[in-house]
């Protein structure tokens, strides 16, 4: 176990939007780490209690982040580390929904801002996009000191509002807060469905025996970040003084084209249905994404390890374990 994981011991923790690949994932990793007690708040909108790790320290509250009753329940003990990753994901479900949307990740966030500060947490980790905050025209490597007016969804506009809010009860309340801008986060926990991303997507279709779906020309590329990397770097943020009052990429720091993802699902599925290119949805201006780590590395010494191939295929392996359950879940 990495060091600082020991500041876990004995802690006590919520995860908001606990039952997602990032959630479930981050409640096993505490788990591991010792803690004393992790509580999991969810409405199961996007997710399956099933997915949510099963351990005596455990606690799962059903409920939403603007559920006043929910975050009375998930705030009544005492708490060292609020993660806040509930959000209504994510860009054409906002497109779709842009009222839920300000609510959930707006309204939502503030009134998780407000329990923290009252609560008097150690540290308020909030999870923020990197896919939204920099925009459409932003040089790369995108780097933190980089963010955008010109926005292209409303999730990308409420990412940014949530940063905003988390600078704001930083800097007036002195909440330790730190922000975590996540890139194209992948692996096992994901359940594929309308809304959700790429990878599991596309595994969903390709064991389906269809072709693969892309929007554009392919050559579109992105900095997919396998979930176990994601995690370390949450939990760094959770724990490492010099985070607070700052924003960090959590990226792979590499670029990979869609094309080269949709022929590696369909390598490692056997499939023979191919990709059929379908027309770019109007908001989608957004060709190429790569994220500096550089601050990340030389501050939390955040270091991604999983390789692209090898994490699809855990991806995939998860996918055949829980195959059933998915066939049921999945929210197409």
């Amino acid at each position: 176990m990495d060091e600082y994981r020991k500041e876990y011991k004995d802690k006590t923790a919520l995860i908001t939007g606990g039952a997602g690949c990032i959630g479930s994932n981050l409640t096993k990793a505490l788990v591991q780490a010792g803690a004393a007690r992790v509580v999991v708040l969810d409405d199961l909108s996007a997710a399956e209690k099933w997915n949510i790790p099963t351990a005596a320290n455990v606690v799962f509250i059903q409920g939403s982040v603007l559920d006043e009753e929910a975050l009375k329940r998930a705030f009544s003990r005492h708490l060292d580390f609020v993660f806040h990753l509930a959000a209504h994901f994510a860009n054409q479900n906002s497109v779709d929904n842009p009222e839920t949307d300000l609510q959930v990740n707006g309204l939502g966030t503030l009134k998780v801002l407000e329990y923290s500060h009252l609560s008097q947490v150690s540290r308020f980790v909030f999870a923020s996009s990197g896919c939204s905050v920099y925009g459409s025209e932003a040089p790369l490597p995108l780097k933190e000191d980089f963010v955008s007016l010109h926005l292209d969804t409303p999730y990308q506009i409420t990412k940014l509002l949530g940063e905003l809010y988390c600078n704001f009860f930083h800097n007036y309340y002195g909440l330790p807060v730190a922000i975590a801008r996540y890139f194209n986060v992948y692996g096992p926990g994901e359940i594929p469905g309308a809304y959700r991303n790429v990878i599991p997507n596309f595994m969903w279709w390709a064991l389906h025996g269809k072709p693969l779906p892309i929007t554009g020309t392919g050559e579109e590329t992105r900095d997919f970040t396998f979930v176990e990397d994601i995690v370390d770097g949450t939990l760094r943020l959770g724990v490492m003084p010099e985070a607070i009052g700052e924003a960090f990429n959590l990226a792979s720091e590499t670029e990979t084209k869609v094309i080269d993802i949709a022929n590696m699902v369909n390598g490692i599925t056997g499939s023979k249905a191919g990709v059929k290119l379908v027309p770019r949805r109007d908001w989608d201006k957004i060709t190429r994404r790569r994220a500096s780590i550089q601050k990340a590395s030389k501050i939390l010494g955040y270091q991604p390890k999983m390789k692209i191939k090898d994490g699809v295929k855990q991806v995939y392996s998860w996918i055949t374990e829980n195959r059933g359950k998915i066939e049921r879940d999945a929210r197409f």
